[in-house]
């Protein structure tokens, strides 16, 4: 009877820490962070965890912002202190009159100042990843290592199939996107200042530039730089690989049975990754 007694009292407690653990579920991306005024606009980011500092930039689009890093932000703040911002357009951050990848670079690199951080890493995807690649050229006195996740450097990047002209991949008129995207629009519109058809006239403009900076940066790239790529990503594994070999001293990855979305398919294995990398502990991957 004293063992069942035991059993049971020891076992509330624990039941009732479970639901408490429940309870406190983050909802990363509306988690009572930071606001900062950058090029006239405010900023949203939040901060997880303690470390070096790792920022971690989303990609582009109507649909993100930190919660696209939700599965590996917990994995990461254990071994960093993670600054997540939502990019100019993105979830709680003010949309300016037009974005591009020098714009958000800019930003980038002006939130790194603000934060008045000695050094830092770097891991973005998509869009962000671009904006990592330039952060590496242009901010090596406060960026020390950066992962791409993802990223490419114009259209022809892209992985399209065999027998598509580069020419016939064009941007989706409003009307189209419209047309496919109408939960997308209503979700992106319901936050404040927001406006898709802006936003969409910017991406278009950016996304299908035929190239997006010079060639001449990987040069001048002098940090230790990972390119990574998914087997079955939007961005083809050749481009990845060409970029990781125009740029000095880097390295690249290639993550089997993943697409672009890595870090909603792959949190584990990127995070791995990521933290080996940093860390200068190459990750033990056992194939499967």
């Amino acid at each position: 009877m004293k063992k069942t007694t035991l059993f049971i009292f020891l076992g509330l407690p624990l039941l009732i820490i479970h639901c408490e653990v429940e309870k406190r579920k983050i909802d990363y991306g509306s988690n009572d962070g930071a606001y900062i005024s950058i090029r006239g606009k405010k900023i949203y980011y939040e901060e997880y965890g303690k470390g070096v500092p790792l920022l971690l930039l989303s990609g582009g689009g109507h649909s993100r912002s930190i919660k696209d890093f939700a599965r590996c932000i917990p994995g990461l703040s254990q071994h960093f202190r993670i600054i997540a911002p939502d990019t100019p357009s993105q979830g709680r951050s003010e949309q300016p009159d037009s974005i591009s990848y020098e714009i958000l670079t800019e930003t980038m690199s002006q939130l790194i100042d603000s934060l008045s951080v000695d050094s830092l890493y770097v891991m973005g995807w998509s869009d962000g990843g671009i904006v990592g690649i330039l952060l590496a050229e242009r901010r090596a006195d406060k960026v020390k290592k950066v992962i791409a996740v993802g990223a490419n450097n114009g259209k022809r990047g892209f992985n399209i199939p065999p027998g598509i002209p580069l020419d016939s991949v064009v941007p989706p008129s409003k009307e189209i996107f419209e047309k496919l995207n109408k939960q997308l629009i209503e979700d992106y519109s319901k936050l404040p200042g927001k406006d898709w058809v802006k936003l969409l006239e910017s991406l278009n403009k950016m996304v299908y530039a035929d190239e997006y900076f010079s060639r001449s940066i990987y040069d001048r790239i002098k940090i230790p730089v990972m390119i990574v790529v998914g087997d079955r990503d939007d961005i083809s594994i050749a481009h990845g690989e060409e970029m990781y070999k125009s740029i000095p001293g880097s390295q690249f990855c290639v993550l089997p049975h993943t697409s672009h979305e890595v870090f909603k398919e792959q949190p584990e294995l990127i995070n791995r990754v990521a933290i080996g990398f940093f860390n200068d502990t190459p990750p033990k991957i056992s194939a499967r």
